[in-house]
């Protein structure tokens, strides 16, 4: 069986990626398309050093740094890309990925980490953080966004069978697309982490320093709890404005290494999270340390954390305005039932998104429908 897996585009190593390592770790043979393959020599070993077939877009001008300007010529240039010759097509994709074409006799499984989010529900958000609400760039930039949602719907009539990476992706899946999809958690790499029961008092936060990530809103809700630490690891082009308005008791460190990630992680009392995510890795990886999750109740969280009053064995407590009073009243809350969480649960909890687990959940998956089309071709044959 030939396999080709399809993804958007390689330019670094985050969530996608790492998904991306682990379906070519279930399929190591496999042949690897990209709108565009940017990956210095010496860190391509995620995606095993494979030679990777492109699209037009990799010698488009700056397209280095500015290949997101190339967004109107994602779908022809995806379409490009020649996968005929393959028995089994899959995509991860976030983007334009899963409309790559593919003929009867093939089967496309397309991974889902999202509709594309700015040509649908976060389009309005996305333009706004933009600085394009008004005027002729706006007014184009809709355009495309209106284009894009048609080729978006139309393209996923050519996929066989969708895997959100969560139930809440599934259900924005059958909004756009009115097709359903099944769920494969993404895999999560707990064993980087050490469960902790020691912990400081200090509460913490990490992410990139981008406006839906809300880490300036955490921060104005601790300026409001003086008497608690916390510790901000990250950055981004929001940075410098969070900087100007921490108070004392917030230590914003900007980018660490893993390892001080980690070590802040596994030591802190709770991990705060207001964003509302696909999925949301780091909750998890906070879990992996022992440590609980005070969360925004929406999107993903739902799924990977425990919340305390709704399930057995919680993990975490959500808030559900993205708020400072919200924030501030769940901070506090989780003070007052912070020992009715048990470390040893955050971290078993965890567990259940390990890479084994997704390595197992996915080739079956992909096994029992190959199986099926075997056995549907040998009955044709009889």
């Amino acid at each position: 069986m030939r396999v080709a897996v399809v993804c958007d585009w390689l330019v670094t190593y985050s969530g996608a990626e790492k998904v991306l390592e682990q379906i070519l770790n279930v399929f190591p043979d496999a042949d690897l398309f990209a709108l565009v393959d940017f990956i210095p020599e010496g860190q391509r070993d995620f995606i095993k050093n494979k030679k990777v077939t492109t699209t037009f877009i990799q010698n488009m001008p700056k397209a280095k740094t500015k290949y997101r300007n190339y967004l109107p010529f994602m779908p022809i240039a995806i379409e490009q890309l020649d996968v005929s010759a393959y028995d089994l097509v899959i995509s991860s994709s976030h983007c334009v990925a899963k409309g790559v074409l593919t003929g009867p006799d093939q089967v496309h499984i397309s991974y889902v980490h999202s509709p594309i989010r700015y040509a649908w529900d976060l389009q309005h958000q996305y333009l706004k953080e933009a600085g394009l609400t008004h005027g002729l760039k706006s007014k184009i930039a809709r355009l495309i966004m209106h284009y894009m949602r048609i080729w978006d719907t139309r393209t996923s009539n050519g996929v066989d069978y969708l895997i959100a990476n969560s139930k809440f992706i599934g259900r924005r899946i059958w909004k756009c697309y009115r097709r359903e999809s099944d769920v494969i958690y993404p895999p999560v790499d707990v064993e980087k982490f050490q469960l902790c029961t020691e912990k400081e008092d200090f509460y913490m936060t990490a992410s990139r320093m981008v406006p839906y990530k809300k880490m300036g809103l955490i921060v104005e809700a601790f300026n409001h709890m003086p008497d608690k630490k916390l510790i901000v690891i990250g950055k981004g082009p929001e940075f410098d404005k969070i900087q100007k308005v921490a108070g004392p008791n917030v230590t914003l460190m900007g980018y660490q290494p893993d390892d001080v990630l980690r070590d802040y992680m596994e030591r802190a009392k709770a991990f705060v999270f207001a964003a509302e995510e696909d999925f949301g890795i780091t909750p998890v990886e906070a879990q992996a340390c022992g440590t609980p999750v005070i969360a925004y109740g929406k999107g993903g969280a739902l799924e990977t954390v425990r919340g305390y009053g709704k399930e057995t064995n919680p993990t975490g407590i959500f808030f559900y305005h993205q708020n400072i009073e919200s924030i501030i009243g769940a901070v506090e809350k989780f003070d007052k039932i912070r020992n009715q969480i048990s470390y040893e649960d955050c971290r078993r909890h965890a567990e259940s998104f390990s890479i084994p687990r997704f390595q197992k959940e996915f080739r079956d998956y992909v096994d029992n429908i190959m199986q099926a089309k075997v056995d549907e071709w040998k009955d044709s044959c009889r």
